[in-house]
């Protein structure tokens, strides 16, 4: 298991516990004594808590990505753990220029199939395939803006120097 897959693995049991009880429950605190329970001598480079205070930081957001892409499971509706999984997928896709998309929605599926039912991964995967699109798409609007943006200034230096 590669270190970040463990890392990953970590994060989403410890965001299992702190959504099971009710989000009451210090994610610090939560995510440290997981980390010592399951891999004491583990060395994540602070991957795990970069996770794990990363959803929770942006919790009402990344919850709002999944409500707009699972219109159908209302998110109380969603299992715990395909909840969380999820939940690390959107903000590594959202909020984590560090991770390539692909390797965010690969690493999402996987933990649901490891941890979820057996519809968990399919479900991930085209929750996360849409925030994906959706991105990739304002992304491609967003270059496209900047490129005539950039045409237009230089436009207006080229008829400057005539």
């Amino acid at each position: 298991m590669s270190n970040r897959h463990l890392a990953r693995t970590i994060a989403v049991q410890s965001l299992y516990q702190w959504d099971f009880n009710g989000q009451k429950e210090n994610i610090d605190e939560v995510y440290k004594q997981n980390k010592q329970e399951f891999a004491p001598e583990f060395d994540d480079g602070g991957f795990i808590e970069h996770l794990v205070i990363g959803v929770t930081s942006h919790i009402q957001e990344i919850d709002a990505f999944i409500t707009k892409f699972a219109p159908e499971w209302p998110l109380d509706q969603i299992t715990i753990v395909d909840r969380n999984v999820l939940r690390i997928g959107t903000f590594e896709l959202r909020y984590d220029d560090n991770i390539p998309a692909k390797v965010a929605i690969n690493e999402a599926i996987e933990l649901a199939k490891t941890f979820g039912g057996e519809s968990s991964g399919k479900f991930v995967n085209g929750v996360l395939g849409a925030v994906y699109k959706e991105m990739g798409e304002k992304e491609i609007d967003k270059k496209m803006a900047e490129a005539k943006v950039e045409a237009e200034e230089k436009t207006e230096e080229n008829e400057g120097d005539n």
